[in-house]
């Protein structure tokens, strides 16, 4: 049954692991997945469309069970704004099968390329996340099927200790077959988007802070080179959906056409081969420029409407972005601090990265609630994200200085998000969840999987 031995990526490139890969079509697929492992002392991890930026779907020497034929929209509802979809289902199949009729997906990623069984598992947050919540809030029910064969439907209300673990579990206790999802529904095919500078970090989590109660979506990108009095400064985009009589021509804007992100630039340029001509700028000066540029053209506030695709998948304006980072990749590092001290908590890990040489080529910044997921990573305040380049020559001190930034988090209370960060320790991820949550989990894995047969690099990692 197995399809290939093949070598596995993270998205960013940076990671990689040898696996068996295994092609799931049917949940029988599934099914003989784990017997085949059980048999072969081996052990299983889904992998739907490889977003990730660690080894949530890597597993050295074991078998990568790909989801992304399971992809059928099985039902939809353009009356109740209720559809159900399997769980290789990206959520750009998503969008562009509901907006035409006047619906948008609750919480989305800044990349369209990503499954619904990897947003269940990651329990993915958006722009919105302090109004909307994480993505599993908006789950009505979904259908997965456990290491034991046995076929479970889990709600907040029937299997409610499952449904609470299993998202945000990264895949960890059984694979998602199904998901049935509430939208949200539109009255235009536009945003309103306010865009203004903020000099400094302090500016810049108050006008996060300030902007979030008026505005139904909010982000910051931060320039992360910069120093002094102006650390912290960036570009705040706070957005807020039409009302129903402020598009004159709501049928027309929500059409496809209008949503879809175009391939050309000026409508000649193939954006396909635009990473190619980042290349020469994927280095500390390049980079500090285009900050440096990016802030300038910052300066002027000014408010647009903005297509719901274009404002939400920035990920998605240059097709394999990723690769200008070069040979060595790029990781993520994304933490989460409570309000009251996260500028003190990053105002030391920006100061840190710029004094090491190693600073973040890109930081975004977003506003967050809690929930009650069982392995949350949200808290009521903020996130930021970094990109670093990985060179052979920087991996040791890029490892050492990520370490010193998860002491800085814990030591103010504050979480990560594992479909990001890759050097995080079973260690610190005790100290953040705490022994009561990481028992819960455990007991549940054994309940789920008693044989130990789903388990991938990130769940080695995190929980050893």
């Amino acid at each position: 049954m197995f399809n290939t031995f093949k070598q596995f990526e993270n998205f960013g490139h940076s990671l990689n692991a040898p696996g068996y890969h295994i092609l799931a079509r049917t949940t029988d697929d599934i099914q003989s997945a784990f017997a085949l492992a059980k048999k072969h002392g081996l052990t299983v991890t889904a992998r739907g469309a490889g977003r990730s930026y660690n080894d949530a779907s890597l597993n050295g020497g074991g078998i990568v069970l790909e989801l992304s034929a399971m992809n059928l929209i099985q039902s939809w509802n353009p009356t109740t704004g209720v559809v159900r979809a399997e769980s290789g289902v990206t959520l750009e199949q998503l969008w562009q099968k509901v907006e035409p009729d006047g619906w948008w997906p609750p919480v989305v990623s800044g990349t369209m390329k990503t499954t619904m069984g990897g947003c269940l598992s990651a329990n993915i947050h958006g722009k919105n996340n302090f109004k909307m919540g994480v993505f599993g809030e908006h789950v009505i029910e979904f259908t997965a099927i456990l290491p034991t064969g046995a076929e479970v439907t889990c709600s907040p209300k029937v299997n409610a200790d499952l449904f609470y673990a299993m998202i945000s579990g990264y895949g960890m206790l059984g694979i998602f077959t199904s998901v049935t999802l509430q939208m949200k529904r539109l009255h235009s095919g536009l945003l309103s988007v306010d865009a203004f500078p903020v000099p400094n970090l302090s500016r810049h989590l108050s006008a996060l802070q300030d902007g979030a109660p008026d505005h139904d979506y909010i982000v910051g990108w931060l320039d992360t080179f910069a120093g002094g009095g102006s650390l912290g400064r960036g570009q705040i985009h706070a957005a807020r959906y039409l009302h129903e009589d402020e598009d004159p021509k709501p049928q027309e804007t929500m059409k496809l056409k209008n949503q879809v992100l175009p391939p050309y630039i000026f409508g000649v340029f193939p954006k396909s081969i635009l990473y190619q001509f980042m290349k020469p700028f994927a280095n500390n000066l390049g980079w500090s420029l285009v900050n440096l540029a990016k802030y300038v053209a910052s300066l002027r506030t000014h408010t647009f409407r903005q297509a719901h695709a274009a404002f939400h998948f920035l990920l998605d304006y240059v097709p394999n972005w990723e690769l200008s980072y070069g040979y060595g990749g790029l990781i993520q590092y994304q933490s989460f601090l409570p309000k009251e001290t996260a500028e003190a908590a990053w105002t030391e890990i920006i100061a840190l990265s710029r004094k090491r040489g190693l600073p973040s080529y890109l930081g975004v910044t977003k506003r967050h609630r809690p929930d009650k997921f069982l392995l949350t990573h949200a808290v009521d305040g903020f996130s930021f994200a970094m990109d670093f380049k990985v060179t052979p020559s920087n991996q040791s001190k890029m490892r050492e200085m990520l370490f010193e930034f998860d002491k800085i988090v814990v030591a103010n209370g504050g979480r990560f998000y594992f479909a990001k960060n890759s050097e995080t320790t079973a260690e610190t991820a005790l100290a953040f969840y705490g022994e009561e949550t990481v028992a819960k989990f455990k007991k549940l894995k054994k309940r789920c999987d008693p044989n130990g047969l789903l388990e991938s690099d990130l769940y080695r990692r995190i929980f050893g």
